[in-house]
């Protein structure tokens, strides 16, 4: 005999319970050393290969006194801007305070986050942001960057693609509180910085 198919009701309510995410018990994996991990089962060739392609070469030693994580550069991507609006985040962070990107009303985009892992794995990394106009939270949004460990070149992370606001009532100045963290709550580094959304890219 056939099953029989749940009811539009019965679907529903299965949704409305796999809807609450909020219960979810995660705890982050304890952590361990590059050096404790390149130990761990040294006799299986197999798995020191798979580490080795995973975790890159350990003979490279990244300087101490440099912060594990290092997030570089800022970047908001799109296609009809006439020009790369970035944020150099190795530089004056106070100065980005001072001064705005300008973005068309109503254009798709995307924020592009550099950064580099010199010494350590690091678990959990995490891009959040916090929109304010006139002192008033108008917007946060978590992005879950993922897992990484060290290696010399920078990783990049992209954010979904998003349309900027569009209207009169939408025009104006948007201050942006930015933070890269991580599992154990580290900030590996935060900054503000101010979109201002324009009729043109050129008012």
């Amino acid at each position: 005999m056939a099953e029989q198919e749940p009811t539009p009701e019965q679907l529903a309510a299965i949704a409305a319970e796999n809807e609450n995410t909020e219960t979810v018990d995660y705890r982050p994996p304890a952590q361990k050393s590059l050096q404790e991990i390149q130990e761990l089962d040294k006799d299986d060739e197999s798995l020191q290969k798979y580490k080795e392609a995973l975790l890159g070469n350990p003979a490279i030693t990244a300087d101490p006194t440099v912060a594990n994580v290092q997030v570089t550069r800022l970047t908001l991507l799109c296609d009809t801007a006439p020009g790369p609006l970035t944020l150099d985040l190795q530089g004056d962070l106070e100065a980005f305070k001072k001064q705005s990107f300008v973005l068309k009303e109503g254009v798709e985009y995307k924020i592009k986050i550099s950064f580099k892992v010199n010494r350590e794995i690091v678990s959990g990394l995490k891009y959040v942001q916090q929109t304010s106009r006139k002192g008033v939270r108008v917007d946060k949004s978590d992005y879950m960057v993922g897992s990484y460990g060290p290696r010399p070149t920078e990783y990049e992370f992209l954010t979904p693609l998003e349309e900027a606001p569009k209207g009169m009532l939408a025009r104006g100045t948007y201050n942006i509180k930015s933070k890269f963290t991580d599992d154990d709550k580290h900030d590996h580094l935060s900054w503000e910085w101010n979109l201002n959304i324009k009729k043109e890219w050129k008012d």
